[in-house]
This record gives C-alpha cells, structure tokens and sequence, in this order.
C-alpha cells in the first residue's frame, strides 16, 4: 500500500472504550508487510466483547465493534494520533457536553435509509418497538474472514447481512477495513461490496445516508442558532449548538466551505478544527469508481460528516432523482478513505495527493 510519510509522534497512553465492556483475548493473526518501518498495527479479536481492536505501537486507534445490540456495525471510538477522540461517545459511552441528538448516529459506520423501503440508517433502540417491528432494517455480523498485522498497515475483512425487521436477507456485505499508520496521520480505507441475494434490491433517494462519522463537538462549526432537521419519516430533532469550544469548519475540493458544503457535490470533504489544543484534519475522499462520482455530501455542522451518492432528489430540491436497483445476484462495490491528520491541518494540495493515491487503488 503506497502513501505519503511524515514526521513521528509518540503517542499518550490511553485505554480502549469497550462497546461491551467484557475482557479481551488476543486472536490468531496473519502478518501484513506494510511500509518498512512503520509503526506496528495489530489487530486484536475481542472475541467476548465482540469487537477487534486496532492498536497504533500499542496504543488505541479503534475498535470494529460488531454485536447485534448495535443494530450495525461501527468503528468506535476513533482516536486521533494525539490520543483525543474523534467521534462522539454518545450514546454508548457519554462525555461532558454532548449533544444527545440522533441516537442512531454513532462511531463510523456505512447503511442507508430507504433499502427496499426499509430504514437502515435511521434504526436505534430509542425508536419504539411497534415502529422498529416494521420500518427498520438491521444489520447483522455473520463473520470475520481475516485479520492481519504489520508494520504501517493492518486489514480486517468480515461479512454481514442486511436484513428486513421481518428476517427477509436483501443484502449480503463484505468489508475489508484497510488501517494505516504512519507519524501522526492515520488512514482507514473501507471497501464495502453489497449484493443483492434474494431479489432485486432497490435504494429509493434519501438523503439518510451513506458513508458517516459522528465527531467530536470541538470539531462542531461554531453556532449559537438552534437547527431543526427532518428525516424521511417527517420526525423532527432540534439540535442546540453550543459555540463556546466549537473549532470546527468543512473546505471541499470544490473550495466550498461551512454550511454550505451540505448538499454539493465533490470529490473530498476536509472537516478541520482543534481539539483540545490539538490541531486536527479529518478528510473523507470519495473514489473515482464509485457510482455517480463525484458523491453528494450530506455534512452537517452539529456533528455529522456523510458521504451521499444516492440522495439527489434531497439535495436538488426535487429537481434530480436518482435512485438505484441492484438485480439479483449482481454486486455493487463503494470505496472510501477516511485520512485523520494531527498536529497540523493538510493542505488541498496535500490532500489532493493522498486522493490520487486512493484513486489508483481498489478495483
């Protein structure tokens, strides 16, 4: 795997947040190769806690949570190399001046919100039951394929099913996580290829997707006007900003930046700011052979970070729709890289070579 190298940082000591909280064991691994010398990434099946957790030289980057209570599956939490952390703990593992909007939207996670007209990405346990038994799709873990370490670079390969509230399998997933580590900047490329296994499976336009992170409030877009947002299902959640350590803003490829990326169209995202006295960059690319490249974004100031390719009749005011069926038995395969930079905020330039670099990579 080719990237870009820059200067070491030597990481704080910090403690893995468990999804579940039970003890871990280490699993048996193969062994990538990755950049020579780069520090080591290891990965380690928590096989009770049900999650594989990705170390840094030792140090928490992440963890692949996957227990059926989750409803999805997740990257939780995400650390920065300075050891803060990237994503919102709410509503799994809360933090001093959260928001507690949007209990479905939590770590770094990749669904959809109108799946053969079932709500993947809207489906949390705070959606009563009697809503959840009929408009809420989950899911679920079948299996981890592969994990590997190595120097520079780690990868985790799992399975999982997307599954109607009724049991119906639509959509079987393979994932592999590429995890890389190099100084103070850490890379997550997510290959995710979805076939349709029962029937033809359709993705109706929403705007209630696809590709996400829910960050950290200090990377929040400073504001003190309380928003109101609207799902598909006309639910209505308020979000009241607070400014006071709100640090944040979005730039994207097309040099649109703040509020107004939502909506438009680009080949990447940089949401940079300041957490907690560390300068930080987080840029999501899209990749060239995804479908209708380049994506929409659906990029909120109050903490969500999403990469759309499907919800155009949302973000044209009706003037395009798009949509999307996938026959049976025929696959669709989407591509990102997550890039986490710290002590510094990358440059367009910068950011434009680890996107050429994406590019060439991944059929």
């Amino acid at each position: 795997m080719r990237w870009l190298l820059i200067s070491m940082l030597f990481l704080p000591a910090v403690s893995f947040v468990s999804c579940n909280n039970p003890p871990s064991q280490q699993a048996d691994e193969e062994k990538n190769p990755g950049p020579q010398g780069g520090p080591k990434v290891e990965l380690v099946d928590n096989k009770e806690a049900q999650q594989v957790d990705v170390l840094v030289d030792g140090k928490p980057f992440t963890s692949y949570c996957y227990s059926d209570t989750l409803l999805k599956q997740i990257l939780y939490p995400i650390y920065t190399a300075g050891g803060h952390f990237l994503t919102r703990g709410w509503p799994l593992k809360s933090r001093p001046g959260e928001h507690t909007d949007h209990p479905h939207q939590r770590g770094m996670w990749l669904n959809y919100g109108d799946v053969n007209g079932y709500d993947f990405w809207g489906n949390s346990y705070a959606i009563p039951q009697d809503v959840r038994k009929v408009q809420k799709g989950t899911i679920k873990h079948v299996k981890i394929d592969r994990i590997a370490s190595g120097n520079g670079e780690g990868t985790l390969v799992a399975d999982e099913r997307w599954v109607s509230p009724y049991g119906h399998p639509l959509l079987a997933e393979q994932t592999t996580y590429h995890f890389l580590a190099d100084g103070t900047t850490r890379i997550i490329d997510r290959i995710t290829t979805l076939t349709a296994t029962d029937s033809a499976v359709a993705f109706k336009d929403t705007k209630e997707g696809m590709f996400a992170i829910r960050y950290n409030r200090h990377l929040h877009i400073p504001s003190n006007k309380p928003e109101t947002f609207v799902d598909a299902e006309g639910n209505k959640t308020t979000v009241t900003p607070d400014s006071r350590e709100a640090t944040g803003n979005y730039l994207s490829s097309e040099a649109v930046t703040g509020d107004s990326v939502w909506s438009t169209r680009a080949k990447w995202m940089d949401l940079y700011g300041n957490i907690e006295g560390e300068d930080i960059s987080v840029v999501i690319c899209d990749h060239p052979r995804n479908f209708d490249y380049p994506t929409y974004w659906h990029a909120r100031g109050y903490g969500l970070f999403s990469a759309n390719p499907f919800g155009a009749h949302d973000f044209t005011n009706g003037k395009l729709t798009i949509g999307y069926t996938l026959p049976k038995g025929q696959s669709i395969t989407f591509r990102y890289r997550v890039i986490i930079s710290s002590e510094t905020h990358l440059s367009p330039d910068q950011i434009n070579r680890y996107a050429a670099d994406f590019a060439e990579q991944y059929e």
